[in-house]
Parts: structure tokens; C-alpha cells; sequence
């Protein structure tokens, strides 16, 4: 397929699928109940789904499962389908790849659109200076080399992170995890090396950034010790936490003692990266330039890539043969990532991150008024939440709420809407749709929010 063809197909969204909600049968229907028995039979029940309707399609922001029943997708694949289900540029671009060259492993015979990801990489992290990346598989490998990196560049063990945390479900991202079930519960024993630092959590702590990052220092210093800490690393907003927003001023501090102390400083920019928070990634909503950028997720719209980039000297640290991985850059991902890219450029998708932004904080701010149970709306972007508080207590104890997240997800499911929950205390619902979401379907969302938050009572 010629670029000319990619271009007409990717031009102007038209969606396969109607981008509306309609529901046909009971949720799960009888075609996904069927398949439900089937999966029960083979998979293991340690691989849970959060809604049990089989997906037959999916396109845009909306998902068709194989009863014909369609959902608002407000989850986007946990963050993976960023830039909208199968985007017409990255499936012409995929799929010319796959005629060409499906696998060869780089690091045996390498080939240009492994490359070309790397210079796009280099282009569009924070920071000016000389940039080097590799590519592997998923954001939990992304850290994991992330984290030898550091060890290797710096010749130190220690590894730090933040309270309310999450990496992945390997060995070392297990450990630097900061809540235990379901992703650590006996799994053990973890890696060791691995320190938890206070985090800026505003809602709750109610510290400026500058104080946050003083406590979190505070206790590398104490705890760890400087000249033992390999690295640090941070989620610029944390996702699985409950989208926590740090104060104003806490990374940039973070980074200037991290400089100082030659720690290298890591952005977890798995699930905020690429276009979901209205810049390409949210480190820069704070002035912050890592040393390292970890990515993944909505990366290659879909197909399983992710990366490690950052300062060249560190990325060379490595020593020639100690990075890699049989499928690690895949050249049919990578093609796919090269669209992504193209598409956040041609459509501007960076301002569609602020327009969902806009219309979601609006939707949100007016339900607040209504129902006390909201105690925080937070986020940038395509990546809003809002933390879920016992009634009459938003002002006072804050105490956590999730039974109301279980219950308003549930509601939402059976009418046709995807919610998903988060938070440390399970408290929290978040909203991370793709980018290809229209403003009738965020209110068409956030009216059946409205009827579940109201049957809540």
C-alpha cells in the first residue's frame, strides 16, 4: 500500500461502528455467557475481566460485543487504544508491514522502522539533549530495563518509589508496587532493593509541592542513602493509584536533588504518555525533564511495543548485547507506532486531549454540585477521575467510598457504558477514553453517571 492510500484512509474518521451506546440483550448476553463457560473451562481464574462481554468489534470510541450490544468505551484498553480503536492509519500501516517483513529480531538484522520509532522517541520526550531508546515488549519490561539501566549507568543497587505506585506484574515491578492485592499476593518473595517513598497525594496530604518533595527526600536521604540509589521512579500522574495529580513544583524538585545526588530520575509514562493528557507526555504538564521516559500502552494503537529513551550517555551505559528481546521492536508494532505518531501530528490530537479535558471537567463539576459522594474531580487531559468519598464526609474525613465505584460501574455496564475503577482505596473512578471521543458520547457517559450516582441514594 502506497503512502497516498495510507493518507485516503486515514484522512477523515469513518467509523465502521455507529459511535452510540445501544443495548440488545441482558448484560452478558447469551452469546458471551457461552463463551464465559468455555473460558472458564481453559483460562486461568487468575486472569479476571472486569466486564465478561466477548468484543467481536471495535472501532472509535465504541465497543461491539458478540451480542450485538455496544458500549461507550471509557477504559480505551486500560490506556492502550489512545488514539481510537482500530485508527485507520495504524491498520493500513500494519497491515502493509505485515506483507513486508513480520520478524526478523533487531539484534540480529535490524530494519528502519525500528529506527525511525527511536528518532520520533528522540524528537518528542521532554528534554533538548542527545536521546538514545530501545523497544520491548510492555510498560512492565519498559521498567525493568529502566531500572538496570540506572544500576548500570550509576553502579549503585537501590531502587525508589512513591507511595500509591504501580509498574507491573514482573518480579521487580511486583516489588515496587504499592498495593499488594491482586497484583503481589502470594507471589513472593519479590526483588529486593526496592524503597517506598512518601508521594504528593494534594487531596489527602494538602502539601504545596515544594513540602511534598522536602518529606519524600527527607526519607531517600534517611532510609536509603543517596550513594546507594540507583534511581527514582515516578509517574508524572499515577494511574492505577487513582490518577493522583502531584502539587505544583514537587517533580522539578525531585529532579534537581535526583541531579544532584547523580540519581537518575525515570517518568513512568506508560499509561499518561502519547498524546493523552493534551501534551505528548504529562511530564510536561510540570516543567519536569526526566532522565529517562518509559513507554508503552497507547504507544502503537494496539499492537505490543514499548520503550526505554533517554539521556545517551545513560541509554549507553549498557554494554553491547545487554538490552534486548526476541520481540522487542517488533517491525509490524513498530509500523503501527510510526502511525501513531503521524496521526497525533496530522489531527492535532493534542488538542483533542484538551477538548475531552474541557467537556469532561464541565460534565464532572455539575454532577459535584449535586451529589456530595464526589469529593475530587482531578486529572489532565483524556485523563480525568474522580475520587468517591462517604457522604458528608468530602469536607472532613474524606473517608473512601468503594462501594459506590462498584456500584456505579456495574449500573453503567448493564446500560451500555464502560467505567473503570482505580485508587489505592478503591475509591476512585476514571475516565481515560481515546482521543477519538466525541463530546455526544462523553455526555451521553456522564448522563447514565447522573442516573447511577442518583441510585445510589
Amino acid at each position: 500500500m502506497t503512502d497516498s492510500q495510507i493518507s485516503a484512509r486515514a484522512a477523515a474518521p469513518e467509523y465502521s461502528v455507529p459511535q452510540e451506546r445501544k443495548i440488545v440483550t441482558a448484560v452478558p448476553g447469551p452469546k458471551s455467557q457461552a463463551l464465559q463457560e468455555r473460558r472458564l473451562a481453559v483460562v486461568s481464574g487468575g486472569v479476571s475481566s472486569a466486564l465478561p462481554v466477548f468484543i467481536e468489534r471495535a472501532n472509535g470510541a465504541v465497543l461491539v460485543d458478540v451480542d450485538g450490544n455496544q458500549f461507550i468505551d471509557f477504559g480505551a484498553g486500560i490506556g492502550v487504544t489512545t488514539i481510537g480503536h482500530t485508527d485507520a492509519r495504524v491498520v493500513a500501516a500494519a497491515t502493509e508491514q505485515l506483507g513486508d517483513v513480520i520478524h526478523t529480531l533487531f539484534t540480529v538484522t535490524p530494519y528502519e522502522e525500528y529506527v525511525r520509532v527511536a528518532e520520533l522517541l528522540a524528537l518528542h520526550t521532554p528534554g533538548t539533549w542527545a536521546k538514545k531508546s530501545v523497544l520491548v515488549n510492555s510498560g512492565a519490561e519498559a521498567v525493568e530495563n529502566g531500572v538496570k539501566i540506572a544500576r548500570k549507568h550509576t553502579g549503585r543497587r537501590a531502587v525508589a518509589v512513591l507511595d500509591h505506585a504501580y509498574h507491573g506484574r514482573t518480579n521487580l515491578t511486583m516489588a515496587m508496587n504499592y498495593k499488594a492485592m491482586p497484583y503481589g499476593t502470594g507471589f513472593g518473595p519479590f526483588a529486593g532493593d526496592v524503597y517506598h517513598a512518601p508521594s504528593s497525594y494534594p487531596y489527602r496530604d494538602g502539601l504545596s509541592g515544594v513540602d511534598a518533595a522536602a518529606r519524600t527526600i527527607a526519607y531517600l536521604e534517611k532510609v536509603v542513602g543517596a550513594s546507594d540509589l540507583a534511581c527514582l521512579v515516578v509517574e508524572p500522574i499515577q494511574g492505577e493509584g487513582g490518577f493522583m495529580v502531584p502539587a505544583d513544583g514537587f517533580l522539578p524538585t525531585l529532579q534537581a536533588w535526583c541531579t544532584e545526588q547523580g540519581v537518575v530520575m525515570i517518568a513512568d509514562e506508560i499509561q499518561s504518555g502519547f498524546a493523552r493528557t493534551g501534551k505528548y507526555f504529562a511530564s510536561e504538564h510540570f516543567g519536569w525533564e526526566p532522565d529517562l521516559v518509559l513507554s508503552a500502552k497507547g504507544i502503537a494503537g494496539g499492537l505490543p511495543l514499548a520503550a526505554v529513551t533517554g539521556r545517551a550517555e545513560i541509554m549507553d551505559a549498557a554494554h553491547a548485547g545487554g538490552l534486548g528481546g526476541t520481540f522487542g521492536g517488533n517491525p509490524v508494532a513498530c509500523a503501527a507506532a510510526i502511525a501513531v505518531f503521524e496521526s497525533i501530528e496530522e489531527h492535532d490530537l493534542l488538542a483533542e486531549g484538551r477538548r475531552i479535558e474541557a467537556a469532561l471537567l464541565a460534565g464532572l463539576e455539575r454532577l459535584a454540585e449535586r451529589y456530595d459522594v464526589i469529593g475530587e474531580i482531578r486529572g489532565k487531559g483524556a485523563m480525568i477521575a474522580i475520587e468517591l468519598v462517604q457522604p458528608g464526609t468530602g469536607a472532613t474525613t474524606k473517608a473512601p467510598n468503594p462501594e459506590a465505584v462498584s456500584a456505579l460501574v456495574a449500573f453503567a455496564a448493564q446500560r451500555g457504558v464502560l467505567f473503570l475503577s482505580a485508587g489505592t482505596y478503591g475509591n476512585v473512578l476514571r475516565f481515560l477514553p481515546s482521543l477519538a471521543m466525541s463530546e455526544s458520547l462523553i455526555d451521553d457517559g456522564l448522563h447514565v453517571l447522573d442516573d447511577g450516582l442518583a441510585a445510589l441514594g
